[in-house]
């Protein structure tokens, strides 16, 4: 019996076809960077941007107070949630650990007073208090912890940790802060969700986590 062979111009089509619903397919992920172009990470395309009025009075505070007008000149921040409905309340938790990952990033020009207390352990409690003198502070549970290689004299470092909310009600929260060569400028990202969220998507956490980098400083 033989073989029916399949005609040039079909194997053609067949290729072409392949090529155009390889195009339409979207992008896998949004690359990120700061106003400055110096800090950089990835998030999954379907992660979506958090409304960044929202955003801003949440770390600002009244955008027509003088404090946060001259905070806008020092601060940048985005931010992403998996969501179906992106909030700023996943990152508040006002309704408990969000069930799926919220990303937060900012970079801080920081103050004289900052740059003098800009130790690791500075980096470690950017925005909660993790680590005290005396170690862990309470309700905070360390899973990981590691000094990251930074370019140009800069400082590193990743901290993944599970935070209790409420009785019975954890977070795991992955955060990555670098301290420019200079000292003049820390940049973050954290990215949480609640333990059990964390468990089924560490993979993909861990890859927005370990995309974050930043440019070495230039004279």
């Amino acid at each position: 019996m033989k073989r029916a062979r399949a005609r040039p111009g079909a194997v053609v089509a067949l290729l072409a076809a392949a090529g155009v619903l390889a195009g339409c397919a979207g992008p896998e992920f949004t690359y990120v960077r700061d106003s400055s172009g110096k800090a950089y990470f990835k998030v999954p395309a379907e992660w979506r941007k958090v409304d960044q009025k929202a955003l801003d009075r949440l770390i600002l505070g009244d955008p027509d107070s003088e404090q946060a007008q001259a905070l806008k000149d020092l601060v940048w921040t985005v931010a992403y949630d998996a969501g179906a409905n992106p909030s700023i309340e996943h990152l508040t938790g006002a309704n408990g650990p969000p069930n799926e990952p919220f990303a937060l990033a900012m970079v801080r020009t920081l103050t004289p007073a900052q740059r003098q207390q800009a130790s690791l352990n500075f980096l470690r409690n950017a925005v909660f208090p993790v680590v005290g003198d005396d170690g862990p502070t309470n309700g905070i549970e360390i899973i990981k912890d590691e000094e990251l290689p930074a370019p140009g004299g800069a400082k590193g470092v990743r901290t993944v940790y599970n935070m209790t909310v409420a009785p019975g009600q954890t977070q795991t929260l992955n955060q990555t802060v670098y301290l420019s060569g200079d000292g003049n400028t820390m940049s973050m990202l954290l990215i949480q969700c609640s333990t059990a969220c964390y468990k089924a998507r560490s993979k993909q956490i861990d890859l927005v986590a370990q995309s974050f980098r930043i440019k070495p400083d230039t004279p």
